[in-house]
């Protein structure tokens, strides 16, 4: 608690203080306006994310209409196969859905980096699952010399207030002490078990705060300050690793930042739907020129080859990495790799698109499978998303410029 009682100036003093210390340990690193590696050659990162992977979400099972977070979702699973089952069917899915194989697939087709997103629930203590499932990502990707980047998807409390952070439906970070306190110990807990690890460059501190909704713009102001005391719990434990900041609405607006207060930052911007030409990301070369920092696009995608490979080529004209979503998706040809719906799958969808809840239990309890039937639906699903089922989406492959 004595860190949230300090002046601002010194805590930036303390911070720069202590990032000054990560060039001696080989690590990668920000140099002026660019990324390093541990040598110190400039870095361009080429990377993909592992979406769905440890936090669901309700559009990349095609539940249009549906539920959509992870808490959403795993609720349909207790209801169809019970919890038990349920509980073993995620365990199951977070094992399967990110192998071995998988890195080296993506080693092989020429990325050199993932961003991992991740729910806050598994990091929630120092033996939580989600501790094994990152190490054992981690030795894959020593192996094939891919670095990796945690990314807080869903942060306790919610940083946007939707599906995506697994929220209550309202924001609450910004104003619950509980949830800040929270996401402090969850990333001090991370970069304590990681400080000392190379392959993995750096911590993405919120994915996407603060939508566009103008009800929710009143919290713009609070968001610098906490990733300032979230980077201050981070440089206790961990001086080496690169910190990476989002700007408000979903990613996107950097004027809520002034100068930077760390030495090892890189500031992320998120692309979506947009032109591919360069104006798209003028604010942000701007924002580079203007404070000598690197910047970096942690997402973008979900689009036509086309605008994939025309966006990636602006990107890389202008020196900016980038990180596309997802790696892969259900039936979808938007990502690097495809798998097919399980059999069946038509059964949850037609539930799904039912009202939810228990006030209308009679009417899903008749349309739905039995309990048999739909536990053989998502054994199915787990033989689809295994690496031996997939197919590469050669097309996106092309378009991101990596064949």
């Amino acid at each position: 608690m004595r860190a949230i009682k300090l002046p601002v100036a010194r805590l930036a003093a303390l911070l720069l203080s202590a990032a000054s210390l990560f060039a001696q340990h080989g690590f990668v690193h920000t140099s002026g306006a660019g990324i390093v590696d541990e040598h110190g050659k400039p870095l361009m990162l080429r990377g993909i994310n592992l979406g769905n992977w440890l936090e669901p979400e309700g559009y990349m099972f095609h539940f249009d209409g549906g539920p959509q977070s992870p808490r959403e979702i795993e609720d349909l699973t207790t209801e169809l196969i019970g919890p038990d089952k349920a509980a073993a069917f995620w365990r199951a899915w977070r094992d399967t859905y990110i192998t071995e194989a998988d890195l080296d697939r993506i080693h092989k087709a020429g990325f050199n980096s993932v961003r991992v997103p991740i729910h806050w629930k598994l990091f929630a203590s120092d033996d939580a699952e989600g501790f094994r499932l990152v190490d054992r990502l981690v030795q894959w990707a020593r192996k094939d010399a891919i670095y990796v980047i945690i990314d807080l998807h869903c942060a306790p409390g919610g940083q946007t207030g939707t599906n995506i952070d697994d929220s209550d439906g309202y924001p609450w970070l910004y104003t619950s002490p509980e949830s800040q306190a929270q996401t402090i110990a969850v990333w001090r807990r991370i970069a304590k078990h990681y400080a000392d690890e190379p392959i993995i460059l750096g911590y993405d501190l919120l994915n996407e705060p603060i939508p566009h909704f103008p009800q929710l713009q009143r919290y713009n102001a609070d968001l610098e300050p906490l990733y300032k005391r979230i980077a201050m719990a981070v440089r206790e434990v961990d001086t080496n690793h690169v910190l990476i900041l989002g700007g408000a609405q979903w990613d996107s607006n950097f004027k809520v930042f002034g100068p930077p207060f760390d030495s090892n930052v890189v500031y992320t911007f998120h692309k979506y739907w947009t032109a591919t030409d360069a104006s798209v990301i003028r604010e942000y070369l701007d924002f580079r020129d203007k404070y000598r920092v690197p910047i970096w696009l942690g997402e973008s995608g979900e689009n036509k080859d086309e605008w994939i490979a025309a966006f990636t080529k602006t990107l890389e004209d202008n020196h900016v990495g980038w990180c596309y979503w997802p790696y892969k998706k259900m039936d979808a040809t938007s990502s690097v790799v495809t798998f097919d719906r399980p059999e069946h799958w038509d059964r949850v969808i037609a539930l799904v698109k039912m009202a939810p809840g228990t006030g209308n239990a009679e009417k899903r309890i008749a349309a739905r499978p039995s309990p048999e039937e739909a536990q053989a639906i998502f054994d199915d699903l787990l033989r689809k998303v295994q690496f031996s089922s997939e197919r590469l989406n050669e097309g996106y492959a092309r378009a991101l410029g990596l064949d």
